[in-house]
């Protein structure tokens, strides 16, 4: 049966058409993502970088710094140019570059040091993500902090351009685990009925939701289970009153588990499996700032609170930020902050 429900327009018609016409004028074009890429920033460059591919353009796809193991699954990744590896081939490479996409991020700071690249080229520039506040840079903007994933916009995108029929599976694969990626596994930010539309359109294409699962979620090392286990046993606050809890851990902890990147995605969400805890919080140490992220249930709006109190942003229910001083400090200030909340996070259980 081949009837489906047509998808709603959400990107608009015009650009659309603008972004098939750079793609048709552009002989060399980059696929640029944010630092520290995740499911979703990987997931919808992937996507984009096989489609265009396919079309015969000469793409590129590059990202600041490296990504975690349990992504690399994705075809293509083998692919991907880091520019903390080799900058200054990074650097002939955006002179060289009539059209760049920047996917899954709004402003030219979240890339790190490729920021003055980005900034400085006279390419052509298309954005396309779910992040509030888009950047002033761009040629073509699409922003839709309404939709769930940027990898279900470049889904929209091609949909709406009515290229459908040339997503193969390996177009498909990339979306789909961006799409989970970032609803994590369809359990938050989840309940437009579109979505699994999205998932049924992606499913005729031959790909294995269940394998993409276990690939990206059942794919740990030993030293990763351990240490949640050790972040949940020794490293857990929770603040009943507040219906929150308050998880972390040091650089030292991190050494102790011999730590990769990517081993602590999604610890943040294991609290709010506790009773009566909507929102959670993880803290943890880097080598130059400590990394915040947060999640939630319900209305509790952790962009809201990222925002004001740590430099960072997202979505309601899922978010995160930085601060720049001692894991001590992060976590007497995010203490002191959650309080401010104080009769939204109670009144938040009834």
């Amino acid at each position: 049966m081949n009837y489906f429900e047509p998808l709603s327009i959400v990107i608009d018609e015009q650009s659309v058409q603008q972004v098939q016409q750079l793609i048709e004028n552009s002989n060399q074009i980059l696929i640029t993502t944010h630092l520290s890429p995740d499911g979703d920033a990987l997931g919808a460059s992937l996507g984009l970088y096989h489609f265009l591919k396919l079309k015969k353009k000469n793409v590129r796809l590059m990202v600041p710094n490296s990504f975690p193991y349990f992504l690399k699954w994705m075809a293509g990744t083998d692919e991907i140019l880091i520019y903390e590896y080799n900058p200054k081939a990074a650097k002939i490479i955006f002179e060289h570059t009539d059209l760049i996409f920047s996917i899954d991020y709004n402003i030219p700071k979240r890339v790190g040091n490729m920021a003055s690249l980005l900034e400085n080229s006279d390419a052509k520039k298309v954005l396309v993500d779910h992040h509030l506040f888009p950047g002033n840079i761009y040629d073509v903007v699409i922003s839709h902090p309404e939709i769930s994933s940027t990898s279900e916009l470049v889904f929209r995108l091609l949909y709406q351009a009515e290229k459908y029929n040339e997503i193969d599976k390996t177009i498909a694969e990339c979306i789909y685990c961006g799409m989970m990626a970032d609803t994590g596994g369809f359990t938050f930010n989840s309940n437009n009925p579109e979505i699994y539309l999205i998932i049924s359109l992606l499913l005729r294409k031959g790909i294995n939701k269940d394998r993409i699962f276990s690939l990206v979620y059942n794919n740990l090392t030993e030293d990763r289970f351990r240490l949640l286990g050790f972040t949940l046993s020794q490293r857990m606050k929770v603040f009943p009153e507040l219906h929150t809890a308050l998880i972390w851990l040091s650089l030292e902890d991190q050494k102790q588990f011999s730590y990769n990147k990517g081993d602590t995605e999604g610890f943040v969400n294991y609290p709010l499996s506790i009773k009566d805890i909507i929102f959670s919080a993880f803290i943890r140490e880097d080598e130059d700032l400590v990394k915040m992220s947060f999640r939630s249930q319900g209305t509790f709006p952790t962009n809201e609170f990222a925002a004001r109190f740590f430099h960072g942003g997202g979505h309601l229910n899922a978010s995160g930020g930085e601060f720049y001083g001692t894991l001590e400090d992060a976590i007497s200030f995010f203490e002191n902050s959650i309080r401010l909340y104080t009769e939204e996070l109670k009144n938040t259980i009834k």
